[in-house]
């Protein structure tokens, strides 16, 4: 990938003129005095090159990074209920060989850490710190107490708004003006990147702050995550508990609803009617739209013992897969698509591998009251629902969603049904299409992971459409599942096919058709 690269401030003494800002760079550890309201530096440090960043479980982003300058600080700290300290920590990393522009990376699950910024979201193997990407990463507003998802700051009022919409677009704003004091100029494009709460924040950017970044990179969005959690945390748990055995105490022991002869046998058939629709059998799916499995075609007829689900087990299976719905038939989330990572081990496990990896503490619900519930799951200041986006796309935003074929969190049907409906809500797919894409990315799990190629430079795709005009036809997707494979992602409604002819292993010899 070509890149400009600037030495404003690097090595020898420039003037200011040669940044073309008329302003003087400034030396890393000259940026602790950096002033701005509400604002505390507490740390600028210059990071020689070489040092390796930690990057999330299953992400294959890493490798030495280059010579950096670190600064942190807090924005807007305050005490708040409980005498407790607030405030929106972050930390941007500004690289000596910078390119120019600006990333900032989006966070995960409930927040509360600051990440280490690299900008390795949707960025191949190659971070976009890497690349001459000033980066920046935040906790959006709090400290998270323990490991894994703590909420425990929603009793803040301030805590909330800032996590729920405030302090990405706050924390930008400061960013911008230390790359600007730091290279003696500001910077020329700003993009967002990120992944499940990430993917969420980068939504809401785009609908409440359409102004701030040229492009966004949204991916397997929490975007309703009390829908989300009402299919996944009681509707499938209650379809699996049905025909799950019991304890001793008469409790359903759902990490034995599906047994491993199960998985094979769903997996098998699964892959038999769905594999080639892409004109190749590879052990991937990627016509997934194109697939319409269903378990209770594998229901044992009578006086049949074997190859076979139980009836009751496969419509348990049809209904956990089919999305949580009212009494009354109407789906209030979508269903989850049948792909090859649903039988996932871990680190998060796929939908038919139920039990405290997927579902929590292994709920014992055996009924769910949709209706009640549906009632309670809107979150207006978190959902990210909004379509309109005429300010972002006048602006000459560039918006990129891609969601995993098997994530068991939330359904990549939810994230395409927004994508239709503000396609719908915006001139139509065609005219939405200049300027938003939608990637299906098959058996990646969560985020990452699974039998997928979760390799794809999206980064640049974006750097390119916003820079240079030049919309991407397809992506390459790579990864460590299938070592030596490549394939092209294609943008809905569009996806990968074969040839006929030429290395299977290779995307060239794909094509990407409706």
């Amino acid at each position: 990938m070509k890149r400009r690269f600037l030495s404003c401030g690097i090595g020898a003494v420039i003037l200011a003129a040669s940044c073309s800002w008329g302003q003087q760079a400034v030396s890393c550890v000259k940026l602790m005095s950096f002033k701005a309201p509400d604002v505390e530096i507490t740390k600028a440090i210059a990071i020689p090159a070489g040092s390796v960043a930690p990057t999330p479980p299953g992400v294959p982003v890493g490798g030495p990074l280059p010579a950096y300058c670190r600064v942190e600080g807090i924005i807007g700290k305050r005490v708040g209920v409980g005498g407790e300290e607030f405030g929106i920590r972050f930390a941007l990393a500004m690289p000596d060989r910078w390119n120019g522009d600006f990333l900032m990376q989006g966070g995960g699950g409930s927040n509360g850490v600051v990440l280490p910024p690299t900008g390795y979201i949707a960025s191949g193997t190659e971070p976009a710190l890497t690349r001459g990407y000033a980066v920046l990463s935040n906790d959006t507003g709090h400290q998270a107490h323990r490991r894994g998802f703590d909420f425990s700051f929603q009793k803040d009022q301030q805590a909330y708004l800032d996590f729920a919409y405030q302090a990405n677009a706050r924390a930008a704003g400061v960013a911008k003006k230390i790359i600007a004091e730091r290279y003696g100029r500001p910077a020329a494009y700003s993009y967002f990147a990120g992944c499940s709460t990430g993917g969420r924040e980068g939504m809401i950017l785009s609908q409440r702050f359409p102004t701030v970044f040229n492009g966004i990179i949204v991916g397997d969005p929490a975007m309703r995550t009390g829908f989300s959690n009402l299919a996944i945390g009681k509707w499938i748990p209650a379809a699996y508990n049905q025909v799950a055995p019991k304890d001793e105490h008469g409790k359903p022991l759902i990490a034995e609803a599906i047994t491993d002869s199960d998985r094979k046998l769903i997996l098998g058939a699964l892959m038999k009617q769905c594999d080639a629709l892409d004109g190749l059998a590879d052990g991937m799916i990627f016509n997934p739209l194109a697939c319409h499995f269903d378990p209770e075609e594998l229901a044992c007829k009578p006086g049949q013992t074997a190859s076979c689900l139980s009836p009751a087990k496969a419509a348990a299976i049809h209904k956990a897969f089919a999305g949580p719905k009212t009494s009354e038939g109407i789906q209030v989330y979508p269903g989850f698509l049948y792909d090859s990572g649903i039988a996932n081990p871990g680190p998060i496990r796929g939908l038919l591998v139920p039990g405290p990896g997927l579902f929590g503490p292994a709920p014992t619900l055996m009924h769910v009251d949709v209706e009640a519930d549906a009632l309670k799951a809107s979150q207006p200041l978190t959902d990210s629902t909004y379509t309109n986006l005429t300010t972002f796309e006048q602006h000459g935003g560039k918006l990129i969603f891609f969601h995993g074929d098997s994530d068991p969190w939330f359904s990549p049907l939810d994230t395409l049904n927004y994508y239709k409906e503000m396609a719908a809500d915006n001139g139509g797919l065609d005219a939405v299409s200049k300027w938003s894409q939608f990637y299906l990315v098959p058996g990646m799990s969560h985020c990452a992971g699974g039998p997928s190629l979760d390799q794809f430079d999206l980064v640049d795709a974006l750097a390119q459409w916003v820079e240079k005009g030049t919309a991407p036809q397809s992506v390459v997707s790579t990864g460590r599942a299938f070592p030596g494979r490549s394939r092209p992602l294609c943008p809905y409604p569009e996806h990968a096919q074969y040839k006929g002819q030429g290395d299977i292993q290779i995307a060239s010899s794909f094509e990407c058709v409706p």
